[in-house]
């Protein structure tokens, strides 16, 4: 009877633990980064924090323990307060030929450094690009040689970002589109190796715009042992200076959209879970083509299982979506996603 008292205890306060952790982690979107930097590390966390309080959960209902309620107060919270990390197919809607495909792909430069011990990631990567088909193509960690080759030959306009002057040291962003592209242009972050590009393109008689993004980097995943090979305490200094630049970024970025005319569609690599600052930054006012059309657990990262979630394709209230998919091909260490959408009218 004393172990099982003590048992129970024990489990008490474990729950209780990770009860508190997943409310903060609830309200982390609320938390400004650039103030908070340590908290916004738990918006990486939230799944595992989530399904850990749901085990709890299980085990005082088998247990018809009323200490339920330490597992019950919190998950019920997260309902109203959290967005799913897990989404259950809905019935697909019809997708007819004039919708907008847009396929978001971060590339890790086509292997230039043979992270994969695969031979010609290349031409897996165009030739995977080819067979979807895509309207417009969003790549990031793009490499320039591919600029200079006759690969997707079926997009007339295109554009590679920058690699010299004031821009060279960049990670280089790619666009390519079947419609014409009327404008095209660089956004710099400040002391940063990554960038965004927004091009306007021409859809039928509407201009739209779109940003291609690829946010503050964390550079230290997916290959864990890494992390063990470093000081704890600087893979967390790390971390909380990543998530204040990536906040930053998606300040800026939702400034230069103030200034838009235009339609507008944000594609890419965030770097940040769905439960980040930034990412709810980005997000204000705007639809997630996985929350509209997608399911399962959206993952866009390979992270040992873990079901990560951090490239997006979101759209202003002038879109409607009608697909969402995630792929599967292990040619980076992304996962590439592709939506559909149609213009919704103004009237």
């Amino acid at each position: 009877m004393r172990k099982t008292g003590l048992l129970h205890k024990s489990m008490l306060f474990l729950n209780i633990l990770v009860g508190l952790a997943l409310l903060l982690c609830l309200f982390v979107r609320w938390m400004p980064a650039e103030y908070f930097p340590f908290f916004a590390i738990f918006s990486l966390v939230t799944p595992f924090f989530l399904v850990l309080t749901l085990l709890f959960l299980v085990y005082w209902l088998f247990l018809k323990h009323k200490n339920i309620l330490v597992s019950a107060v919190p998950l019920v919270a997260s309902i109203f307060i959290m967005q799913p990390f897990y989404k259950w197919g809905s019935q697909p809607m019809k997708i007819a030929d004039t919708d907008i495909t847009i396929m978001s792909y971060n590339t890790r430069n086509f292997n230039k450094n043979e992270q994969l011990k695969l031979r010609k990631v290349d031409s897996l990567i165009l030739d995977f690009v080819t067979e979807q088909n895509p309207d417009i193509v969003c790549f990031q960690e793009f490499h320039h040689k591919m600029k200079r080759s006759n690969a997707l030959a079926q997009y007339p306009y295109k554009f590679v970002d920058f690699i010299f002057g004031e821009h060279k040291g960049k990670v280089i962003q790619a666009v390519y589109s079947k419609y014409p592209i009327l404008d095209v242009e660089q956004i710099d972050f400040p002391k940063s190796a990554n960038s965004a590009i927004y091009a306007d393109i021409l859809i039928d008689k509407d201009t739209i715009r779109l940003y291609n993004l690829h946010l503050q980097s964390f550079s230290i995943v997916p290959e864990v042992n890494s992390i063990e090979k470093q000081k704890y305490n600087k893979v967390i200094a790390k971390m909380k200076k990543v998530m204040r630049l990536q906040k930053e970024q998606a300040i800026i970025i939702r400034e230069h959209m103030a200034k838009s005319p235009y339609k507008t569609l944000v594609v890419g690599d965030f770097n940040a879970t769905q439960f980040s600052n930034a990412y709810h930054t980005l997000a204000k006012d705007f639809s997630d083509s996985y929350f509209e059309a997608g399911k399962g657990f959206g993952r866009t990262y390979n992270l040992k299982g873990y079901p990560m979630r951090i490239d997006y394709i979101l759209a202003d209230k002038h879109f409607e979506f009608t697909s969402h998919t995630n792929y599967d091909n292990r040619y980076s260490d992304h996962y590439p996603i592709m939506a559909s959408c149609k213009l919704v009218s103004d009237e």
